[in-house]
C-alpha cells in the first residue's frame, strides 16, 4: 500500500516541531513509511512489520555496543522504515554504538531534540498515510475502469499503450517472447538510452512472477498472457519502487493486450497493426523525430538505406466481392513470406483495399533488381494482382514520396495495359501524370467542361454517346476497331460520331480536339475509378 518516505515524514509539522536530526542512515531516507509504532521494548524487532516507523525515548534500550548493534540489526531484518529517539530521558546524544550499525545498514536514525507527544506524531503521520492509501485505491479503481472500458471497446495495442504512457508518465515497451520490441511509447527522459541494447538487457531479467520490479534496471515488468504460453512482456520505466497504481496499470494493460490477442483471429495482427500505424505516419510526417527509431525497432532501418515503396492491388472481379478480404489477406501473406525468404526488411499493411509496402535495401544493393526478384516470388504465391514500385529514395524524410508514387502508378494502370510483373513510373505515361494531379480541382473542371454536355445529353435521353466516345479515343487510328468494340457497323458508328460532334459543337477530325477529349475521358475514368 501507499506510504510516505522517511524524508517526507520528517517534514510533517508534528514531527518537524520536535527538531529531528538525521544522525545516521541518511541513504535510507527514501524508505517507505507504512505506519507508526511507539515502543520502549528492546526486543520489539520481530514484532514489527515492513515500513513501520519506530518512535522511542530509548529508556529500555541496552547499554552495550553489541546489544545496541543487535537491536539495530533486528529492526533492519523486519525492514522497518526508520528509528526516531527522543533525547533527554535516556541520552543527551545518540551513542555511536547505535549510530554506527544504523549507518552501515542504511537504517535512518533520527534524534528528536525537543520533547514531543508520540501520540500526536503517530496520529499526524497515520492520517497522511491513510489519506494516501485511500487516494491510491481511488487511482487503482480509475485504472481498472479505464482498461475495462478499453476492453469493452475492443481497443487495440495502440490505444492501450497510449493509455499506459499517459497514466505512468514514463516510457512503455511491448516486447514479444524473443525480447524483440513490438511497439513502444517514449517517456520524458532520454529514449535512446532507455532502448539501447534492449534485447541483451531484457533477456538478463527473468520474470518469476506475474509482475516484478527490477531495481537495477529501473523496469516494472509484467507478463502478457498465461504463464505456460505467454506472448511477451509489458515494461514500464520505473527508476523508483512502483506504486500500487503503477502496478495496477501494468497488470490491467497486460490483461487488455492478452484479451485483445485472444479475440483477434489473425495471429500476427499486433505486428501488422504496428506496421500499419508506421506506414500511415510515414505518409503523413516522415520526418517525425521518434518515427525513424520506431521503424528501426520494428526491423526496418531507414538510415543509410535505399527505400522503395510498393503498392499491390487486386484485379477487380465483379463475381467475387465476398472474397475481397480473403484475397487481400493472401496478398499480404505472400508479400510477407517473400520478404522473409529474401531477408528484406519491410513494413507491410493494407490501406483502403491496397496492400502498401516499404522495402529497405542496403546502399550497395541493386534496388530495382531486388524488387523485381521479390515481386516474382509474390506472383508465384498469388495471382491476379497489379504491382507497382516507386523510385528508390535514400533519405528517411522522402519515404512518403516513394510510397505515394507507387500508389499513383498502380491506380493509373489501365486493364488493357501490357502485362508486367511490376509497373514503374515509366509505365504509367499520361495516366500516371493525371493520377498524380487527381486532387487538383482544375483537372475536374477541365473534364466537366469537355464532357459535361455529352453526359447531360445521355442522362436526359438514356443515351450511350459517352460509351461511343470512349471507344473512339481508345482507337483513334481505326474506326473499324472502335465499331468492333461497340459491336456495331461502321455506318452506325459514323452516325453516333456525328451526334457527338453536334452535342459538343466540335470537329472530331481535328487532332487537337480528339486529344483534348481523350485526356478528359482519362480524367473522368480516373476520378470515377473506372480504370481499376
Amino acid at each position: 500500500m501507499a506510504g510516505m518516505s522517511v524524508r517526507e515524514a520528517l517534514a510533517v509539522p508534528a514531527l518537524r516541531n520536535a527538531g529531528p536530526v538525521v544522525v545516521a542512515g541518511a541513504a535510507g531516507l527514501s524508505r517507505s513509511v507504512h505506519w507508526v509504532h511507539t515502543t520502549e521494548l528492546a526486543d520489539i524487532g520481530p514484532l514489527l512489520r515492513r515500513g513501520d516507523f519506530v518512535l522511542t525515548t530509548g529508556i529500555a534500550l541496552p547499554d552495550g555496543a553489541e546489544d545496541l548493534a543487535a537491536f539495530a540489526e533486528s529492526l533492519d531484518r523486519s525492514a522497518v522504515a526508520g528509528l526516531a529517539i527522543e533525547l533527554g530521558r535516556r541520552w543527551r546524544e545518540i551513542p555511536a554504538a547505535l549510530a554506527i550499525p544504523c549507518e552501515r545498514l542504511s537504517l535512518p536514525l533520527i534524534a528528536l531534540s525537543r520533547e514531543v507527544r508520540f501520540a500526536a506524531v503517530a496520529q499526524a503521520l497515520g492520517e497522511q498515510i491513510v489519506d494516501r492509501q485511500v487516494e491510491e485505491l481511488r487511482e487503482a479503481q480509475r485504472v481498472h475502469e479505464i482498461f475495462t472500458e478499453l476492453s469493452i471497446a475492443e481497443a487495440g495495442p495502440v490505444e492501450i499503450l497510449e493509455w499506459v504512457q499517459r497514466l505512468a508518465g514514463a516510457a512503455v515497451v511491448l516486447e514479444d517472447g524473443h525480447q524483440d520490441i513490438v511497439d513502444y511509447r517514449p517517456g520524458p527522459g532520454n529514449t535512446s538510452s532507455f532502448l539501447a541494447d534492449w534485447r541483451t538487457r531484457s533477456r538478463a531479467i527473468a520474470l518469476d512472477a506475474r509482475t516484478n520490479w527490477d531495481e537495477a534496471s529501473g523496469w516494472l515488468l509484467t507478463r502478457v498472457g498465461k504463464p505456460d504460453r505467454d506472448w511477451g512482456r509489458l515494461i514500464i520505466e520505473s527508476p523508483i519502487a512502483p506504486s500500487q497504481r503503477l502496478v495496477a496499470t501494468a497488470e490491467r494493460a497486460a490483461a487488455a493486450l492478452a484479451s485483445y490477442r485472444l479475440h483477434d483471429r489473425q495471429r500476427d495482427s499486433l505486428v501488422r497493426r504496428t506496421q500499419h500505424e508506421l506506414i500511415v505516419r510515414l505518409l503523413r510526417d516522415p520526418g517525425a523525430p521518434d518515427l525513424q527509431r520506431r521503424c528501426e525497432l520494428a526491423g526496418v532501418p531507414l538510415v543509410d538505406r535505399q527505400l522503395v515503396g510498393m503498392a499491390l492491388r487486386l484485379h477487380r472481379a465483379a463475381d467475387e466481392p465476398a472474397r475481397q478480404a480473403e484475397r487481400l489477406e493472401s496478398v499480404v501473406g505472400a508479400l510477407v513470406h517473400s520478404t522473409h525468404e529474401l531477408c528484406v526488411p519491410a513494413l507491410v499493411c493494407e490501406i483502403d483495399e491496397v496492400v502498401r509496402c516499404l522495402l529497405s535495401f542496403p546502399m550497395n544493393a541493386d534496388a530495382a533488381a531486388a524488387t523485381d526478384d521479390l515481386v516474382k516470388r509474390v506472383h508465384s504465391r498469388t495471382t491476379r494482382i497489379v504491382v507497382a514500385a516507386g523510385r528508390a529514395v535514400e533519405r528517411a524524410g522522402e519515404v512518403d514520396r516513394t510510397l505515394r508514387e507507387a500508389l499513383h502508378i498502380v491506380d493509373s494502370i489501365r486493364p488493357e495495359a501490357p502485362d508486367r510483373a511490376v509497373y514503374r513510373l515509366e509505365d504509367a505515361h499520361l495516366r500516371g501524370l493525371l493520377r498524380m494531379l487527381a486532387d487538383d480541382d482544375r483537372l475536374r473542371l477541365f473534364a466537366d467542361r469537355e464532357l459535361g454536355r455529352l453526359k447531360e445529353h445521355d442522362a436526359r435521353r438514356q443515351g450511350d454517346l459517352m460509351v461511343t466516345l470512349r471507344a473512339l479515343v481508345r482507337h483513334p487510328g481505326s474506326k473499324s476497331d472502335a465499331a468492333a468494340e461497340l459491336h456495331m457497323s461502321r455506318s452506325a458508328l459514323y452516325d453516333r460520331i456525328g451526334r457527338i460532334a453536334r452535342v459538343l459543337d466540335v470537329d472530331l477530325d481535328d487532332p487537337d480536339i480528339l486529344v483534348s477529349l481523350h485526356v478528359a475521358v482519362l480524367v473522368d475514368d480516373l476520378l470515377c475509378g473506372r480504370q481499376r
